[in-house]
């Protein structure tokens, strides 16, 4: 009876939902972004980069940023999937738009990106911040790098830099190499040490410091050397990215176009990397890169194919999942060799790396652990610029029922003999005990 009301119990349990929590539309690309600007004069000067958008299947809004109509939600649901802010010097958004507004975008799972300049205001700093960056206070500071800044800057300020810091990520920065340094003129920024979500994709030398260009250093400036982020990005625990950087002219046609030549380097580039970093970058914020889905998660006995309601203990089990990344056009089988499953109580019971078939099939099999209960087949995956995938499946696991076990166990032979053995010694004792005079 009691063996009958626990295999109910586990039933019940098993109907219970799969919990999968990682953002996987059908088309990740098929979006709209607002993109707000301080004046429309930007969208020409930028056209470079917001065309780039456009000829990848997004929908762009040009709003100024303290237009009386600005809204990113109504009656519950978000209009926009991504937000750009060309808008330094605004001091305060139009309409319903206001920094917990942005920040409620962000965590709905949202894309933003953030350009700044020698102009931010308060806001847009406080956005940054909310976001694990803090831009230099002094507000007149830019970026100066008397050893890599670039030869065309005939300003003689070398706040022109050269930058080409690079992070050695594929799925960031794109498999092919950005050859020429990426012209940078703005503030700078650090990057939040209780924020581990938060990553320099574009550092400023060692030799860089921030400061006012147009006046004498008194005291050492506050951000120096590799401690300068000049663009970096964040992927929250909901997988909503964010892209930040102080320089508003990093996006510009001008500085897109523009030849560089790094000072000390005799090599000469007819065009900056720019583009092709923006570019790339933009690409991973937007979900066109590193962005993965797990599908038909699956479970069964060793040998059979239909998933089973409740397993037992000592069982022989086949765990498979798929898993696909988005190219920016299709699903793609995702390959990696460092994917693991845990079946888990507690704590983890049994943890296992999973094969590949190199076609997005992830498996492997194991026996289940001599301990009954209510398990999770458990997957949490994460890893450098892909977004997170963490979902679970309940597997409930009974012990044997009471003929299930073994008659004779070849470990409890010397029991066995002990007993048969005192069996016969008590026997021959009464014969010798009655019948010996």
């Amino acid at each position: 009876m009691e063996m009958g009301k626990l295999n109910v119990f586990f039933a019940a349990i098993c109907l219970l939902p799969v919990v999968c929590i990682s953002f996987s539309p059908e088309n990740p690309t098929d979006r709209r972004i607002l993109v707000l600007l301080d004046d429309f004069s930007i969208k020409s000067s930028h056209s470079i980069f917001f065309n780039s958008l456009k000829s990848r299947g997004f929908d762009l809004d040009f709003m100024l940023a303290d237009d009386s109509k600005l809204a990113l939600q109504r009656y519950g649901h978000y209009l926009y999937d991504g937000l750009i802010l060309f808008s330094p010097s605004t001091e305060r958004f139009g309409g319903s738009l206001d920094l917990a507004a942005v920040i409620d975008f962000v965590d709905s799972g949202r894309d933003l990106i953030i350009a700044a300049d020698a102009s931010a205001s308060d806001l847009i700093r406080n956005i940054a911040t909310e976001c694990g960056v803090d831009f230099d206070e002094d507000p007149s500071s830019m970026v100066i790098d008397h050893r890599n800044y670039a030869i065309s800057d005939v300003q003689g300020d070398h706040t022109l830099i050269a930058a080409d810091d690079f992070l050695q990520s594929d799925v960031i920065l794109g498999k092919t190499k950005i050859e020429a340094p990426v012209l940078f003129r703005g503030i700078g920024h650090s990057l939040n040490a209780a924020n581990t979500l938060v990553l320099k994709v574009l550092s400023a030398s060692p030799a860089a410091y921030s400061a006012n260009p147009s006046s004498k250093l008194s005291n050492p400036p506050q951000l120096t050397g590799i401690a300068i982020s000049l663009v970096s990005v964040m992927q929250a625990r909901n997988n909503a990215r964010v892209m930040i950087t102080g320089s508003l002219d990093l996006f510009s046609n001008r500085l897109f176009r523009s030849d560089v030549q790094k000072s000390g380097s005799p090599k000469k580039y007819e065009k900056s990397g720019n583009q092709q970093f923006v570019t790339e970058v933009s690409k991973w914020v937007f979900h066109e890169r590193g962005h993965l889905k797990a599908v038909n998660l699956r479970h069964n006995k060793v040998g059979e194919t239909d998933e089973a309601a409740i397993y037992r203990i000592k069982d022989d089990l086949e765990f498979a999942v798929e898993i696909y990344e988005w190219s920016g056009k299709s699903w793609e089988p995702y390959v990696a060799d460092d994917v693991q499953v845990q079946f888990y109580m507690m704590s983890p019971y049994v943890l296992k790396m999973l094969s590949t078939d190199q076609k997005g099939l992830y498996y492997t099999t194991f026996k289940v652990p001599d301990v009954y209960g209510v398990f999770q087949f458990k997957v949490e995956y994460e890893k450098l610029g892909y977004t997170t995938l963490s979902f679970s499946k309940q597997a409930p696991v009974r012990p044997f029922k009471h003929n299930e076990y073994e008659r004779f166990i070849t470990t409890a032979f010397p029991y066995y003999g002990a007993s048969f053995t005192t069996m016969a010694g008590f026997f021959i004792f009464s014969i010798l005990f009655l019948y010996n005079k």
